[in-house]
C-alpha cells in the first residue's frame, strides 16, 4: 500500500471516531441532566464534529475522486467507516455516556499531543487546533467521573457498571496494524502502543480519586477500524444519512 493510500485510510479512522462519537453525543441536546450540562455536551459534539469534517475533507482530496466531507459521512455504507467500536457505543443513562466519553477523551488527548508532530502539515495542523477542545474534552469526563464515582451509592454503582462493560473496547484505540506502521515509519502517525502506558496511568489516577475500580479483563474487542462494525452503527447511520439518502444531492 503507497502511503498516500494508507494516509487516505488513516484519516477515515480519525476523522469517523470523531463523526460517530459525536453524533452520539449530539443526541444529548435538550435531555442533559441539567442545563449546563446540556449546553456542555452540545458545545462538545459541535467539536467533534467540526473535527471530523476537517479530516474528512482532508481524506476526500488526498483520494482524488472528488469526494468532499459531505460525499464521505452521508454516502458510505456501515463496512466503509472505520470509527473504533467504543464511539458508536449506545449512550444510556448519563454515567455510561461519560464513561464512554472519558476513556476515548483520555486516549484522544495524547494521540493529539503526538501527531501535532506530524511529518504532514495539514494532520500537524489539525492536531495542534483540535488539541485545544480535546483538553477540555478530558477535564469534562474526569471531573464528572470523580463526582459521579465520588457521590452517591447510586451514581457509584452506575458509573462503575458502564465502566465495566465498556472497558473491553478501549484496547482498539491502541492497535497497530500494517497500515499505521507505515505512517509512523513516514513520520507522519504516532506509534499507538507507546501511547497506551500513559493512557493507563492517566485513567488510573482519576479512577483512584473517584474511588472506581478498573475491570479486571484482558480481553479486547476490536473490529471497527477494519469496517467490522456492532449493529448500532447501522442504526447511526440510518438516522444521520436519511435526508441525503431520500433526497440525493439536496441542497439547504
Amino acid at each position: 500500500m503507497e502511503i498516500k493510500e494508507a494516509l487516505f485510510e488513516y484519516c477515515l479512522r480519525i476523522g469517523d471516531n470523531s463523526l460517530v462519537l459525536g453524533h452520539r453525543v449530539s443526541e444529548w441536546c435538550g435531555h442533559g441532566p441539567i442545563l449546563e450540562e446540556d449546553i456542555a455536551l452540545t458545545n462538545l459534539a459541535l467539536d467533534l464534529i467540526g473535527q471530523a469534517r476537517t479530516v474528512l475533507t482532508y481524506a476526500g482530496e488526498l483520494e482524488g475522486k472528488g469526494r468532499s466531507e459531505d460525499d464521505l459521512t452521508y454516502l458510505r455504507q456501515v463496512v466503509d467507516y472505520r470509527n473504533c467500536l467504543l464511539t458508536e457505543q449506545e449512550n444510556g443513562d448519563f454515567a455510561r455516556t461519560i464513561v464512554r466519553q472519558f476513556l476515548f477523551d483520555s486516549y484522544n488527548v495524547l494521540f493529539l499531543e503526538e501527531l501535532q508532530h506530524s511529518a504532514d502539515e495539514t494532520l500537524a495542523a489539525y492536531a495542534a487546533k483540535s488539541l485545544k477542545e480535546a483538553t477540555y474534552h478530558v477535564r469534562h469526563s474526569s471531573e464528572w467521573m470523580i463526582r459521579l464515582g465520588d457521590g452517591t451509592e447510586e451514581s457509584k454503582s452506575r458509573v462503575q457498571d458502564a465502566l465495566d462493560e465498556l472497558w473491553m473496547y478501549s484496547g482498539e484505540l491502541f492497535e497497530m496494524d500494517k497500515i499505521e506502521e507505515a505512517l509512523h515509519k513516514a513520520k507522519i502517525a504516532p506509534d499507538s502502543k507507546t501511547l497506551q502506558q500513559k493512557w493507563t496511568e492517566n485513567v488510573s489516577k482519576v479512577l483512584d480519586l473517584a474511588t472506581l475500580q478498573i475491570p479486571e479483563t484482558g480481553w479486547m474487542q476490536t473490529g471497527g477500524r477494519i469496517g467490522k462494525h456492532s449493529e448500532l452503527l447501522g442504526y447511526i447511520l440510518a438516522e444521520l444519512q436519511y435526508v441525503q439518502r431520500s433526497y440525493p444531492g439536496c441542497k439547504w
